[in-house]
């Protein structure tokens, strides 16, 4: 039951009033697999989920990838026995491979297999949203994308959306049945969504919401060069060019700058860095990742924050 009142929106043409902040569950998943983020104890997920609903976040994005079931799973512990759950956005199309490996998928039927797993992890009767994860390989997307239209149609999925595609892959799969969301990575240090995938969704009237708002932890504040060196063996993001030089010192001094920003505003760099993304007219929603109760109070924060032009040019570093 939330106890407060966060700003929301509507999420493209779905009719889905969503707040701007979004719970991510790919954290959630836990460690052990190709893009895990490190040993991650349940009980503290359980604990993030709660704090995020209490605090009046309205939906969760999870996808059967992230510990190949894992994530779901916790998910649905969560929503067990609540009397107004959250809408639940999750993906299809990576497999589990060998050696802990994701495997790329986009055929009807190993889809709908994914939609009914899906569906008995999360608990629930419907998923609120479903989405293909990535376009790959990129010569099945028709088939992929017309098996989410079939599980549209016979109402075990209320919403249809990608994750990951370009315009001309929407293009393509936009002659089958609508897209009504996408879902780009997008950030202060992932910019690329700008240039046409943004300017295009907002044309057509295609839902936003952004995974990754801060760097996928790097822009939270907390993300030390001492603490990037101590990361887990199995934490993806030690591969990542972002967490490593050059490019580290300058997302370290652009943290130092939504630092200074944040400091006006009260609010910790990472509330400063989600904001920051929805100030593109485009973008619904910020999919933000919690893997304890305490990282959720000071992020959710961004949801109310209106910043400055002043404040955009700081951050900017103009």
């Amino acid at each position: 039951m939330s106890t407060t009142t966060l700003p929301t929106t509507r999420l493209g043409a779905t009719g889905l009033e969503i707040t701007r902040l979004g719970l991510g569950a790919w954290a959630i998943g836990g460690g052990g697999w190709e893009f895990g983020w490190g040993p991650q104890a349940d009980e503290q997920s359980l604990e993030a989920i709660r704090r995020a609903l209490e605090l009046g976040v309205n939906w969760i994005d999870t996808a059967a990838a992230y510990g190949f079931g894992h994530s779901e799973e916790v998910v649905g512990r969560a929503l067990q026995g609540l009397a107004e759950p959250p809408y639940v956005f999750t993906k299809c199309s990576l497999l589990e491979g060998p050696g802990r490996m994701v495997a790329h998928n986009l055929r009807r039927d190993s889809i709908l297999r994914e939609a009914h797993s899906s569906l008995e992890r999360l608990g629930v009767e419907a998923i609120d949203l479903y989405q293909i994860h990535w376009p790959n390989p990129p010569e099945d997307i028709e088939e992929g994308w017309a098996a989410l239209a079939e599980l549209k149609q016979e109402g075990l999925v209320r919403h249809i959306g990608v994750s990951n595609f370009d315009v001309s892959q929407l293009r393509r799969i936009q002659q089958i049945a609508p897209v009504e969301t996408i879902q780009p990575e997008y950030s202060l240090v992932a910019r690329g969504a700008e240039r046409e995938l943004l300017p295009f969704a907002r044309r057509e009237g295609i839902g936003v919401i952004v995974y990754s708002p801060m760097g996928s932890g790097m822009l939270t504040g907390g993300m030390t060069r001492e603490r990037v060196g101590r990361l887990a063996g199995d934490d993806w993001r030690r591969r990542d060019p972002r967490f490593n030089e050059p490019e580290l010192s300058r997302n370290l001094e652009l943290v130092q700058r939504l630092t200074r920003v944040g400091d006006r505003h009260q609010v910790s760099p990472g509330a400063v860095a989600v904001a920051w993304t929805l100030t593109d007219p485009a973008v619904d929603g910020a999919i933000v990742g919690f893997r304890s109760a305490a990282q959720v109070d000071p992020v959710l924060a961004a949801a109310s924050l209106q910043l400055s032009a002043e404040d955009l040019r700081e951050i900017a570093g103009s």
